[in-house]
């Protein structure tokens, strides 16, 4: 959640997936957790089920409902990053779908593939919110489902992941970011 810009802890985020409200803890905000949840749990539920548009936009479902205009859907209008200047495209269901299917193609590590899976969703923002959550939730699946470990942006990481995806919304430029990712944000397995 801190890579939402979402200011809870983790003894916070556990007391509230226990059902226990916390003070100073603000209404979306639980409402955030309890939905990043319910899309984990929806991933493990479907972790051998294809990956395509219509599940991408299930997650999105699960991840941003009361966020916005509509969830679980893609976005009809356009829409604005924070810190860029940067607008992605209003997306396009025929170019949104040979991109998507030119990526599960591509003769690339799953490693590689979830997270440019994950860069891909967050700078063409899909939907209308969510879409680094949705596509953090999607590069898990395939890291979980390949046994490659998770990913993960570490709270002490949030700053320079922060000013890495603004540069990737500027400039298109996955390298740094990849970089960075890979290097500080996967989990669970021996990289060496």
């Amino acid at each position: 959640m801190k890579m939402e810009n979402r200011n809870i802890t983790f003894p916070e985020t556990i007391t509230i997936l226990n059902g226990v409200n916390v003070p100073n803890v603000t209404i979306d905000d639980i409402q955030a957790i309890l939905n990043m949840r319910d899309a984990w749990k929806y991933l493990i539920k479907t972790i051998d089920e294809e990956i395509n548009l219509k599940y991408i936009l299930k997650l999105n479902e699960y991840i941003a409902p009361n966020e916005s205009l509509e969830w679980g859907v893609l976005r009809t209008g356009h829409v604005g990053i924070s810190g860029t200047n940067y607008r992605p495209a209003i997306p396009d269901i025929y170019i949104i779908e040979n991109e998507l299917k030119t990526l599960l193609d591509h003769n690339i590590t799953i490693t590689e593939k979830a997270i440019v899976s994950f860069l891909w969703i967050a700078r063409t923002q899909l939907c209308w919110d969510g879409n680094k959550r949705t596509g953090l939730v999607l590069a898990n699946k395939f890291l979980i489902q390949h046994g490659c470990g998770i990913l993960i942006i570490k709270d002490s990481n949030v700053l320079d992941f922060s000013r890495l995806l603004t540069k990737f919304y500027d400039t298109n430029d996955e390298s740094a970011i990849k970089k960075f990712l890979y290097e500080n944000a996967i989990f669970g397995i021996d990289k060496a």
